[in-house]
């Protein structure tokens, strides 16, 4: 049976400095690069035949530390900005936590985890599904049904809306996921890509912090 491995990239310096980053790209910082490393060394034992990755330098990076990691520097690998973090608007590059002393925690976790809510001049999570899922059904599906292993690095929303849909979960309730930077979601699909078994690797207890 294939398998879907998603990881989140590493902290990046804006991450650090708790800025909204977006579309904004920013290089990974010096522990986001051990992240990546952490990451790839819990993927030794699985054979990935394809990696997917947005065209953020962050991502790349934790991808090209991966693919190092686990010896497979010339692993296939597409990049997409289908696949790139939410656009965060007018919010990229200010301060997260100040904006929550100036606006309330009501509707910072509207902004920060709301399902469908907009942005000026930025995305909303359902925006972010309704081009994640599009590129997952017509250009990532086909690989795990042709029996391949696919790596997908990604950011926190991306990946959210993917997990949503792989694994049903409500409007309401995805506000609840939180994926840690450098952490690791490996799942065992069925032939018509349903899940088989999930098991999350290289867990970050930090994770929501940040």
């Amino acid at each position: 049976m294939p398998h879907l491995i998603l990881v989140r990239h590493g902290i990046s310096e804006w991450n650090k400095l708790g800025l909204w980053t977006g579309w904004k790209d920013p290089e990974l910082a010096p522990e986001g690069f051990e992240d990546a490393k952490r990451a790839g060394t819990s993927l030794k034992d699985i054979r990935i035949d394809i990696a997917f990755t947005a065209d953020l330098k962050r991502t790349i990076s934790t991808l090209e530390t991966i693919k190092k990691e686990i010896e497979n520097t010339e692993l296939e690998t597409i990049i997409d900005k289908a696949l790139r973090e939410r656009n965060y608007g007018y919010l990229a590059g200010q301060n997260k936590w100040k904006l929550k002393e100036q606006y309330g925690d009501e509707q910072f976790m509207k902004w920060r985890r709301g399902w469908d809510e907009p942005i000026p001049n930025g995305e909303s999570l359902k925006d972010v599904y309704d081009r994640v899922i599009p590129y997952y059904k017509n250009i990532i599906l086909p690989e795990l049904h042709d029996e391949r292993n696919v790596l997908v690095v990604a950011s926190g929303n991306s990946l959210r809306a993917l997990v949503k849909y792989l694994e049903s979960i409500s409007d309401d309730d995805i506000a609840k996921l939180e994926i840690g930077l450098g952490e690791v979601y490996v799942y065992e699909l069925s032939a018509k890509g349903e899940i088989i078994s999930k098991e999350i690797r290289a867990e970050n207890a930090e994770k929501g912090k940040v």
